[in-house]
């Protein structure tokens, strides 16, 4: 039965790719769109030349390669990378499929194709693909930790700066004890602390070097993998050719980590949407980082923090749209694993760019105390008053219900706990003192809270001391 696409097919000869030898036939036309993808993986140029460059210098030193051969190959790929910088490079549709090919295709007209044609002896596009992912990846998580350390230090520093500040704490979005400002903060700090720690743990994983593994059983000419290794700076080989070429794991960890921060910056934008709102007006944006209303011309919109909030959706679907794609894929290389790039492409600019937004955000925002305190209610501090009985030697579970008592005779009189009189306090229990009122003090509340990881300045102060010690780590 004719194929409904005859027509439209073998309009491309395949003889004119790199692979195209052993095909006789034409290709369909949306199969070299579907194939190919230059259009993505053109950004790995840099990292291409530099690994065919560290890739040839392997084949002169075992005889593959005359001295003058490379020479030949590292000038002429040299003056590719020029023109890709220079954004001079002319793509060949017909032929450059991806970046691997365009450069190749380009070298053979500059230096010759029987020299260029030497370049990929003993090196397949599976192990070549997986370098330059890696270089490419490696240098951008670099940066990343870079902008999440700025994060961090802004944390560090703004928590520092304005210690004093009291505000509610929240649980379930309810009013509960009196914390500091600083120690909200941090409470977002630590777990940014600990994405960097986690960034730099992966990065370890993605520093392994695949060059020389082939498509998938190794090369027949005796290359030195140890010394490309050390050309390309990295810390060490993936020691089985068959999971090198396979292995996209480095991508899939990379973007669970990305999930990870995606979350935590989530969380902490949500919190800023909230107290920037007028109900609670604990901080105000800058106008650098908020938009207005088409409509309504008093609106001041957190757009910034919403899309930060927004955009870790997008990571958590990019990870589980590759975990799925590799899920099931048979060893060691399938063209499936083309579709770990566009994915790991996105993610590093969407969280490079979201950490670099949640830094600007929280280094122009300012602070409204006075909101901050107007929010602390008497009740907040039903706690700190059922702590004051403990230390006349009463037991917790009792005070806890004395406590409540007395929330409940303020609700009833309609009046705050601490408008409350002595004797209406005595009336519910007889072991109240007259220095019970000392307990309706906020910054007091707080200050009780001196264990390590509490809300005190002593406390605070420590943290901050902490947090600074893990971006030296």
């Amino acid at each position: 039965m004719a194929s409904f696409r005859q027509n439209a097919a073998a309009s491309a000869p395949a003889k004119n790719m790199l692979w195209g030898g052993r095909f006789t036939g034409g290709l369909d036309p949306l199969m070299i769109t579907y194939n190919a993808s230059l259009r993505f993986d053109r950004v790995f140029y840099a990292q291409d030349i530099r690994g065919s460059i560290a890739w040839a210098r392997a084949n002169h030193h075992v005889g593959i390669l005359t001295a003058a051969e490379f020479a030949s190959i590292e000038q002429g790929l040299t003056q590719v990378s020029q023109e890709w910088a220079s954004n001079t490079f002319a793509i060949q549709p017909d032929i450059d499929e991806d970046i691997h090919t365009a450069n190749e295709r380009r070298l053979g007209e500059l230096i010759g194709k029987d020299v260029a044609g030497k370049l990929h002896t003993g090196r397949s596009r599976n192990d070549q693909v997986a370098t330059d992912m890696r270089l490419w990846l490696r240098d951008r998580l670099d940066e990343i930790a870079a902008h999440l350390v700025e994060l961090v230090k802004v944390v560090a520093g703004r928590a520092e700066l304005e210690i004093e500040h009291v505000m509610p704490g929240y649980t379930h979005l309810q009013r509960a004890q009196p914390i500091r400002w600083s120690h909200w903060l941090l409470s977002y700090g630590f777990p940014f602390a600990s994405d960097l720690e986690r960034l730099r743990e992966v990065r370890k994983r993605v520093n392994r070097c695949p060059l020389g593994c082939g498509a998938l059983a190794g090369n027949p000419f005796g290359v030195d993998r140890d010394a490309i290794a050390r050309e390309l700076e990295f810390d060490g080989l993936m020691p089985n050719s068959l999971a090198a070429v396979a292995d996209r794991d480095f991508v899939v960890e990379t973007l669970q980590w990305a999930s990870m921060l995606g979350l935590h910056l989530s969380r902490w934008a949500e919190d800023l949407i909230v107290y920037s709102s007028a109900e609670f007006g604990f901080v105000r944006l800058s106008d650098a980082y908020s938009t207005g209303s088409s409509l309504m011309p008093q609106k001041k919109n957190p757009d910034a923090l919403e899309l930060v909030r927004g955009k870790s959706g997008r990571l958590f679907g990019a990870m589980a749209g590759l975990m799925m794609s590799v899920k099931g894929i048979p060893s060691t290389y399938n063209k499936d694993l083309q579709e770990s790039v566009e994915p790991m492409l996105d993610v590093i600019t969407t969280v490079s760019d979201s950490i670099q937004i949640a830094t600007g955000v929280l280094s122009t925002l300012s602070i409204q105390p006075e909101n901050m305190m107007k929010s602390l209610t008497p009740d907040m501090l039903a706690t700190d008053l059922s702590e004051y009985l403990v230390r006349k030697g009463v037991p917790f579970r009792e005070t806890h219900h004395i406590s409540g008592q007395v929330v409940a005779l303020a609700e009833k009189e309609g009046i705050a706990m601490d408008s409350l009189s002595f004797d209406q306090l005595t009336g519910v229990d007889h072991r109240f003192e007259k220095d019970v009122m000392s307990v309706f003090d906020y910054q007091k509340s707080a200050e009780t809270r001196a264990v390590r990881g509490g809300t005190s300045k002593s406390a605070v102060q420590e943290q901050i001391r902490s947090l600074k010690e893990t971006l030296s780590n």
